[in-house]
This record gives structure tokens, sequence and C-alpha cells, in this order.
């Protein structure tokens, strides 16, 4: 992953979302080689050259000033996310050093989760499954039993069976989570991610194909329908907490509507488990 190229990739696959009608521009009279915008209707819409929108596509503009970016951003229909990703590969140089470890959760996020009925998980920056409560090893996996390399819910949601019984909508949920690996490489190349996207490329094609998509996306909030063989179908609400100065990890927690019957089967299935749950092993241990 370089800037060059995910500013192309990028930028070519916004192009490739827009029909000319729906930015205003005439329909085309004959059919295209390629769908989507052109470079040069891109460039007449944000106001900049033909010559610099191609310098800017192939990440040898230079310094692009706010303006310019915003103008381009506008021209691509680019939302606050997709707007931020296009602002964080233009600042991102190409000489970054080696990349950063993920550090450990701070123990007392991980005696917070674990005082918890309901289910929650710490994530890394790039979906690194740094700790689980026992509820949410019973709504989703048992992470730590897992080795160390294969704890991230990336991994998981596509070489794991298990995660196709636990969501019920499956190929939208596994979609949310390429995009939001996406988002993580906007600070440009990563032997980590590398690492992970060059892994589940290999082994999935079903994520080679939403990789190449270039969605991007925030773990943020929302509603998901969970199956568990113990208790059945569940409809959870899930909260994402995004940590300060915990290098870019968050936690995400799941609960029910009060009064609902997913509250509790929820509740039937933490109890369950929670007489059953081990002792948390000590996360630095590799396997």
């Amino acid at each position: 992953m370089t800037r060059g190229n995910d500013l192309r990739d990028f930028l070519s696959s916004r192009r490739a979302a827009l029909a000319p009608e729906q930015v205003g521009l005439p329909s085309p009279s004959t059919a295209r080689r390629v769908k989507g915008l052109r470079r040069e209707e891109v460039a007449a819409l944000a106001g900049v050259s033909v010559h610099y929108y191609v310098k800017l596509e192939q990440g040898r503009a230079g310094n692009v000033s706010d303006q310019v970016a915003d103008a381009v951003a506008r021209a691509l229909r680019l939302d606050e996310i997709e707007s931020r990703y296009f602002r964080s590969l233009l600042h991102t140089g190409t000489d970054r050093g080696p990349t950063p470890v993920t550090a450990r959760p701070r123990p007392a996020l991980q005696s917070m989760i674990r005082a918890m009925d309901v289910p929650a998980i710490i994530h890394g920056p790039h979906l690194e499954v740094l700790d689980i409560n026992h509820a949410g090893k019973a709504l989703l996996d048992d992470f730590d039993a897992m080795p160390v390399a294969e704890r991230n819910t990336a991994r998981w949601m596509f070489l794991n069976p298990r995660a196709r019984i636990v969501y019920r909508d499956w190929a939208e949920i596994a979609a949310d989570v390429v995009a939001v690996l996406r988002n993580s490489a906007g600070a440009g190349e990563n032997e980590v991610l590398s690492r992970i996207v060059g892994d589940l490329s290999m082994h999935s094609a079903e994520f080679a194909a939403m990789w190449a998509d270039y969605r991007i996306s925030e773990h943020q909030h929302g509603i998901k329908r969970f199956y568990h063989e113990a208790v059945g179908d569940m409809r959870l609400n899930w909260q994402t907490l995004h940590l300060p100065d915990s290098h870019g990890q968050t936690i995400i927690i799941y609960s029910a509507d009060t009064g609902s019957p997913s509250e509790d089967k929820l509740r039937l299935l933490a109890n369950w488990t929670a007489s059953n749950a081990p002792t948390p092993p000590d996360r630095a241990r590799t396997n």
C-alpha cells in the first residue's frame, strides 16, 4: 500500500460510482468504455485543470490546498467519512518509518468490560480483538482460545464458518467490516494492515471483491441480527466507544431494547455462560 496507489484507487472508485446525470451533466449519447465520470469531468466540476487533476489522482500533485481538496470532495460527492479518508491520503508522507505496535488495552478497560453482563469487545486499530468478556464470547466466539494471529474480527468474519451462523445478515455485516478495515488504511502504508489484507485476499475471494469496492466506513452504532444455538434469534443494538489516547482502540458494546424478547434471551445467555467463564488468560501470551 503506497500513498499514490491508494489515492489513485480511491478517487478512481469514486469516479466510477457516479453517473454524469447524478452531478448535473448531460447523459452520454454513446456508450462509454468505462463506467462513471471521466477525469476531465471531475476536473471541470472541481474547477481545476485536467492536467492538475490527473496529477492529483496519481498522487503527484504535492501540497494540495484545502480549497482544492474541498472542491474535489464536492465534485465526487464524498460524504464526511470519505472526505476525512481522502484528506488522510493527501497528507500522508511516503517515508513513514516502522509501523507502530498496537498497544495492549489498559487493565482498567479490561476490568470494566469483564464486569459487564452484556457483550463487549475491545478492538485495536485494524480490528484486532484485544479483549472480550464472557458474554461477548458467548454471543460471538471464544477469541481467547484462538492463536494470537487469528484474533481479528475481519479474519474471523471471512475465514471462520461460525461468523456466518452468528450473523443473520452476514453479507451486509461482512461488507461493513471491510469498509471499516479500509478506513483504517487512511494513515498510509502499514505493515500490520498489509499483512491482514494480503492474507485475507489470498484465502477469501469474497473479501478480495469487497476490498476492491473501496467502501469507507466507521464503527459507530446500529442494530444487528444475531443467532445463538441456545437462545435462537436476537436483535441487538451496538454502540462503539472511541477511546482517546489509546492508539486507535475502541470498545463495542451490545445490548437489547428494554423489555424485548431479545433482552430476555441476552440475559439468559449471559447468565448461562457467566458461571462457566474461565479465568481470563494472559493476553501477552503467544500461541
